[in-house]
């Protein structure tokens, strides 16, 4: 063969490659999304009150989030192609139990073993990347494009979950991820390298035990603030504890000789600004599915496919802006994507603050404006930051930035959301996220 055509070959290969990893990350995010639009559906099938079903929609985030650091690590320590198929047979699994849960109980057990593989699966999913794309140029180009997929997943999960659950069943959305899975594991051995595992980094069991259990309760006590009040003893005592084990956490890891997450990673300003950048994204996309899915179902009396079809102008700027982004950040750079679709995604916000949850607005009017500004904006600043936050990550330390950027991306629709939430009013919740991305962009913009 010619060097032409083993160059071809192996671009071929990179191609499907990163079509197996970026749909199983999308992936993850869908079922992050999948129980949005038909929570209520299930409260009535099940017989559960409102805390139940907050529980149940935030349970897959909670071990995603709480665990994503340790899954890190294990795909640094064990090889991302090991942690890959270990956490794609757990979430199969427990994609598999989800549809038949007779109860809550089963129910909420699935989803938090689907969050556990999430964990496993997010950051190997990285690190394999790198992996597969080994020139800094192609793993550039390769991670601009990388960071549109979670947004896309969360798009597609609250679209396809209220028409599958329309026309089928709630349980039929499980059946998305249990294929994407089954699907993925055999072609993982045949698609993607196997990486050298760094079997002289330790496990760091002190550091994951404190991450995990302090991301968890706090990110518990939080969710739980939109059914009691702040000063209960049911929020105040996990959002004490939280804080209290990550404060212990950060204190460990600037002693451990092989720390879980070597605090100089998060001392740049670039790289945490392109994390405010991910998690605020990720926030007002989150707050704004929930917020117009209630709006458009309660105060307007749409049904779920008509609330499901008013977010298609959505998700087709997503996939426009998203295919846009690689190209821009080529010719720009990741700073000044990110910093523009930041801009964009506020306006977007703005606009659905000041018309969006006016019953008395037209909806071509007053929602699709900012339908179509937001998804624009995200996917962009979703792309930039996930290239900013990547630049100059050792390989050693790919998966440590996976598990650090699905972090990111878990603070968002956990932590930001339910502070938001808060404020009053929807309109005050929507405003406050569009500023908090204009002021991330004006830093960006300045960093240098």
């Amino acid at each position: 063969m010619t060097a032409t055509g083993a160059a071809r070959v192996a671009a071929v290969q990179q191609r499907y490659a990163f079509v197996l990893l970026g749909g199983v990350q999308t992936t993850l995010i869908f079922t992050l999304a999948a129980l949005a639009i038909p929570l209520p559906l299930i409260g009535r099938e099940l017989g559960l009150h409102r805390a139940d079903l907050i529980l149940l929609s935030a349970a897959y985030g909670l071990t995603f989030a709480g665990l994503l650091l340790f899954g890190g690590r294990l795909a640094d320590r064990y090889g991302g192609r090991r942690a890959l198929t270990s956490g794609l047979v757990l979430f199969a699994a427990a994609s598999a139990a989800a549809p038949l849960a007779p109860g809550m109980g089963t129910l909420l057990a699935a989803r938090f073993t689907q969050g556990a593989g999430a964990a496993l699966i997010a950051p190997a999913a990285m690190a394999l990347l790198r992996a597969v794309f080994p020139s800094p140029p192609a793993y550039g180009r390769a991670m601009a494009t990388w960071g549109g997929l979670s947004v896309l997943g969360a798009t597609a999960g609250n679209l396809l979950s209220g028409v599958i659950s329309a026309l089928l069943s709630w349980r039929w959305t499980f059946a998305i991820p249990l294929v994407v899975a089954l699907a993925a594991l055999p072609l993982t051995f045949r698609l993607l390298p196997d990486i050298t595992p760094s079997r002289g980094r330790a496990l760091d069991l002190p550091g994951a035990l404190l991450a995990t259990a302090g991301i968890t309760l706090a990110s518990y006590g939080l969710v739980v603030t939109d059914t009691l009040p702040w000063s209960s003893a049911g929020v105040l005592v996990p959002l004490l504890c939280g804080a209290a084990l990550l404060a212990a956490f950060w204190y460990v890891e600037r002693r451990a000789r092989d720390p879980l997450l070597p605090p100089r990673f998060l001392l740049g300003r670039r790289r945490v600004l392109a994390f405010a950048a991910i998690a605020l994204s990720a926030c007002g996309t989150a707050l704004t599915f929930v917020v117009l899915s209630l709006h458009l179902q309660q105060a307007r009396d749409w049904s779920q496919l008509q609330t499901s079809a008013a977010f298609v102008p959505f998700a087709v700027a997503l996939i426009a802006s998203g295919r846009a982004a690689g190209p821009l950040i080529g010719q720009y750079g990741a700073r000044t994507v990110t910093a523009a679709g930041l801009c964009t995604g506020a306006g977007g916000l703005a606009l659905l603050a000041l018309t969006g949850i006016d019953a008395h607005i037209s909806y071509g009017y007053g929602l699709l404006p900012g339908l179509v500004l937001l998804p624009a904006g995200t996917a962009a600043s979703f792309a930039g930051a996930a290239v900013l936050a990547t630049e100059d990550v050792p390989q050693q330390q790919t998966g440590l930035a996976g598990g650090v950027l699905n972090t990111a991306m878990e603070f968002g629709p956990t932590v930001l959301f339910a502070i938001l939430l808060t404020l009053g009013s929807d309109a005050w919740s929507l405003a406050a996220t569009g500023a908090g991305l204009a002021l991330v962009a004006l830093l960006n913009h300045r960093t240098k």
